[in-house]
């Protein structure tokens, strides 16, 4: 699991629906979540945590996709394997991983130091803790 450092933004509610928008990395990520602690509010620093089969990569951003959850990063790190590719990627002092198929890695000819954009899926990203500043 990777983890980011966000500062909740916006809290937009319907029923038990919460859709939840934070700065992150001076980007704007949104979240979709069910149930939301008393705790969670405007303004509250909190960790994020995603899946690295979660985080999607591409060479440039793409604004025709469903996917909202769009970070500009660098690659610091490829572990290739025979099946899987682990790519470790850096803005600032945050690192995310990525998990991708080798044949996938190969065909994009990722490398290390290239700039690259990081996918999440609204419905991937969980706040894990509240920080406390």
């Amino acid at each position: 699991m990777s983890k980011l450092i966000a500062t909740i933004t916006n809290i937009q509610k319907l029923n038990n629906l919460n859709i939840v928008n934070f700065n992150c990395l001076n980007t704007n990520l949104s979240m979709m979540s069910l149930d939301l602690g008393n705790d969670i509010k405007i303004g509250t620093k909190v960790e994020l945590i995603v899946k690295a089969t979660a985080v999607i990569l591409a060479k440039k951003p793409n604004d025709n996709i469903s996917i909202s959850n769009q970070i500009k990063m660098k690659i610091l790190q490829i572990n290739s394997g025979v099946l899987l590719t682990t790519i470790i990627l850096q803005k600032d002092d945050t690192t995310l991983e990525s998990l991708v198929l080798t044949s996938i890695y190969k065909k994009l000819k990722f490398k290390e130091e290239d700039e690259v954009i990081a996918f999440i899926n609204h419905s991937e990203l969980s706040i894990s803790r509240v920080l406390k500043c």
